[in-house]
């Protein structure tokens, strides 16, 4: 399949009322479009990383009565999953595609990184471009814009990362519904590309951590 990009039906999937409808339409329409963006990148990543690195389409398999309001491929270094470890995310909410670098609650070593964090804050606050997002829970779609995290924001993220059991840590792009990049699947590719580069320091200080 050549990646062609998404259409505004895609994300109007996630409008569908009830849990098999909605998994029907994720199942025909959009997860094969996930499929080949993950086999792409996973070549991608696996030269920037220096690692074998495996992409994981979301199967929803565990929803019994509501249906999903977001879909996703994630790519990790594990051939058996990724929510334990540094891994990379790009998917659809109804409003946007998300391009996302992040350590989710299962990761056992994300209390590590939020030091690792505090240690490379300053860093990583001039290295993140200002356009980009942080967010504190993969289930929201609710974001903090990178141009208003300064250093004492960056150190209390960290230390949530700490603290708190269900704490999380995503940082990447939004792409809204109605940008026209994301009907060029070629150009949207390399967007994805250029955000994952981007996030690679990120994802490096956390499997140091």
């Amino acid at each position: 399949m050549n990646f062609q990009g998404f259409t505004s039906q895609d994300f109007d999937v996630f409008t569908i009322d009830g849990l098999e409808p909605r998994m029907e339409a994720i199942r025909t329409r959009i997860r094969p479009k996930l499929e080949v963006i993950g086999q792409e990148l996973s070549t991608y990543l696996s030269v920037l990383t220096q690692e074998e690195i495996y992409y994981h389409v979301a199967k929803h398999a565990r929803r019994t009565v509501n249906p999903p309001a977001d879909t996703w491929v994630a790519w990790s270094a594990n051939k058996r999953g990724y929510k334990a470890e540094p891994h990379f995310q790009v998917g659809l909410w109804q409003t946007h595609l998300f391009v996302w670098f992040a350590m989710i609650y299962e990761a056992p070593n994300k209390a590590a990184f939020g030091q690792e964090l505090k240690k490379y804050a300053n860093e990583i606050l001039h290295a993140v471009p200002q356009d980009y997002v942080w967010s504190l829970d993969h289930t929201q779609p609710n974001i903090i814009p990178h141009r208003e995290v300064n250093e004492q924001k960056m150190i209390e993220m960290a230390e949530r990362l700490e603290r708190i059991k269900k704490a999380e840590i995503l940082c990447g792009i939004n792409i809204d519904r109605n940008d026209p990049i994301l009907k060029d699947g070629e150009k949207l590719i390399k967007r994805i590309e250029e955000t994952l580069k981007t996030l690679h320091p990120l994802y490096r200080i956390a499997k140091k951590a």
